[in-house]
């Protein structure tokens, strides 16, 4: 049996067993991988004529799109190969990929694996300095972008081979000459399954970005269980709302989809438009949807019942999604968005897979592949604690480590696990319950608190859309919970809406859980769009004694009628 075999008898037993979690987790077993390219070993046997839709491209509501078949995805990604190598890209070259969803990006992910190149993902809303940052960091010496973003190249004196995807200009090899490569390409040599394939930046929302690296092996071969989590089967017609330069992006717009032999479905909008989505989702008949909390909370406010989606399928990633935005989709659609957890580090590891039971405000249980143990600060079992992957049991989606960084590798890789950060609650029946971060758990008047467990309820009030709870100084319970939200449409900050969050909330959580302050603001964001609790934490530290009060904010004592 060859590698590729292997790799399809592991998918089909998942895809088999689809909805019997059970079977699926005991009887999966990670494929022996020793030389294997899933670009060629297994996508371009898979689309060897095949007509069928492997990639759907539209550009507006009313765009009936780009639609490119697995057979031609194949020939596209040949051809580009071939171009790539002719300007000298070849194996364990490390080449900057900054394009947004154009048919190019997934011809470019396609060639650079066939090639053995590496490739280092990056959104189009890096700045200069961040593309300068990330070219050195990364090691870059190859860069395809679109042409949008040539500008932020300008200030590099380091050599890189240029290409522009787009309006040409000069200086930039245009990428539109791929058209006119040979359709047949030949590999130097067999790819080990352990070779550099993808090297992404973390998010970073508690410390600087981090390169994150990934194999031939561990994500094409480790988001089976992304795959399985979202529940993906041939033929369907799979939207991932999210920006190309992310490991979401990788997970849910590339390797998850193909690995099921689904379509791949892209909505390109300048500005994110409830309505037009719903439109679209109804126009193009998909089939399985995958969209972070910031989406589902905005596509809420539509009246969901009049949409009629013919959706199988629906997850959310990104952060912990709250128990009412799931219900309220429920309602209208009867389907329950399933909630899923993984990082930049590996591929998903917890989920609520397809036909289980969802737990409200669980994100669901081990998915199959995966071990999880929660463990304390001596890294000892607990019920509730940090996800942690016995390493004795290592996952094929989990990274190599931290490219340069052995530190951090040696960190997070600590006494036989290796750690998340965030931490967990087990169920008595196996369900696992978000916590939050490790740095963003805190403790006021002796008590542990969550803080995605109180912004849950807020963003239950009419007024607010977002919420995050840090912890703010206090002279009596050393830290008191501190709210800064945003509100939703139709709604202005003001001490009346203040005061009926804070009755909201003394209805709603337990006294010790309440909110004590609270703060109209926007929220700090990574270009991800990921609240960076770190921030706000660290602005509260800063206040000493009996600080001024900040504009927008609002403690309960100012309102003595609550009491």
């Amino acid at each position: 049996m060859t590698a590729a075999d292997g790799f399809v008898e592991a998918r089909d037993l998942l895809l088999r067993h689809r909805t019997d979690y059970e079977r699926a987790y005991r009887e999966f077993e990670w494929p022996a991988l020793g030389e294997f390219n899933w670009a060629l070993d297994y996508f371009d046997t898979v689309a060897r004529d095949n007509d069928n839709p492997a990639l759907w491209i539209v550009d507006g509501p009313e765009d009936d799109g780009l639609k490119l078949s697995y057979a031609q995805m194949a020939e596209r990604s040949n051809r580009t190969a071939n171009f790539l190598r002719e300007l000298g890209v070849g194996r364990g070259d490390r080449l900057l990929l900054m394009l947004p969803n154009r048919v190019e990006l997934w011809d470019v992910m396609l060639a650079a694996m066939k090639l053995g190149a590496i490739v280092l993902p990056a959104t189009t809303q890096l700045s200069a300095d961040d593309v300068r940052d990330r070219v050195r960091v990364g090691g870059a010496n190859v860069a395809v972008v679109d042409s949008a973003e040539l500008a932020k190249f300008d200030a590099l004196d380091k050599p890189l081979t240029r290409i522009s995807v787009g309006a040409p200009r000069a200086g930039w090899t245009d990428i539109a000459a791929a058209a006119h490569a040979s359709p047949l390409f030949t590999p130097d040599r067999l790819t080990p399954a352990t070779d550099p394939m993808l090297l992404y930046f973390t998010s970073g929302t508690t410390s600087r970005p981090k390169l994150v690296e990934h194999t031939h092996a561990s994500y094409p071969v480790g988001h089976l269980s992304t795959m399985y989590w979202i529940g993906l089967q041939p033929g369907d017609i799979h939207w991932n709302i999210s920006s190309p330069g992310w490991a979401k992006h990788a997970w849910s717009c590339f390797f998850a989809p193909w690995n099921a032999q689904a379509c791949v479905f892209v909505h390109n909008f300048a500005r994110f438009v409830p309505k037009d989505t719903l439109e679209v989702l109804v126009r193009c008949k998909v089939t399985t949807l995958c969209a972070p909390p910031t989406v589902w909370r905005m596509l809420v406010q539509e009246p969901l019942a009049s949409y009629p989606v013919t959706l199988r399928e629906i997850v959310g990633a990104g952060e912990p999604l709250n128990p009412e935005i799931i219900e309220r989709v429920r309602r209208a659609w009867g389907i329950t968005i399933r909630d899923g957890y993984g990082q930049t580090e590996t591929t998903c590891q917890i989920g609520n897979s397809p036909g289980q039971p969802v737990v409200p405000g669980s994100m669901g249980r081990p998915l199959p592949g995966y071990r999880i143990e929660l463990v304390d600060a001596d890294d000892q079992p607990v019920n509730e604690g940090e996800i942690a992957l016995p390493l004795a049991q290592r996952p094929l989606g989990l990274m190599t480590g931290y490219a340069n960084n052995d530190a951090a590798t040696g960190q997070a890789m600590r006494n036989g696990y290796y750690h998340t950060s965030d931490v967990a609650l087990r169920r008595d029946d196996g369900y696992l319950v978000y916590v939050g971060r490790s740095d963003d758990v805190f403790k006021s008047s002796d008590y542990r608190l969550s803080p995605f467990e109180i912004e849950s309820v807020l963003i239950e009030h009419e007024a607010i859309a977002e919420a995050a709870v840090v912890p703010s100084p206090d002279a009596v319970r050393l830290s008191v919970p501190k709210a800064f939200v945003t509100v939703r449409q139709g709604f202005d900050p003001s001490a009346e809406v203040a005061r009926d969050v804070f009755r909201f909330a003394r209805e709603k959580l337990s006294p010790y859980k309440r909110i004590r302050r609270l703060q109209f603001s926007e929220l700090p964001k990574t270009i991800s769009d990921k609240i960076r609790r770190v921030e706000l934490r660290c602005r509260e530290h800063e206040r000493t004694g009996q600080p001024e009060r900040f504009p927008g904010e609002y403690w309960e004592e100012d309102f003595p009628d609550l009491r």
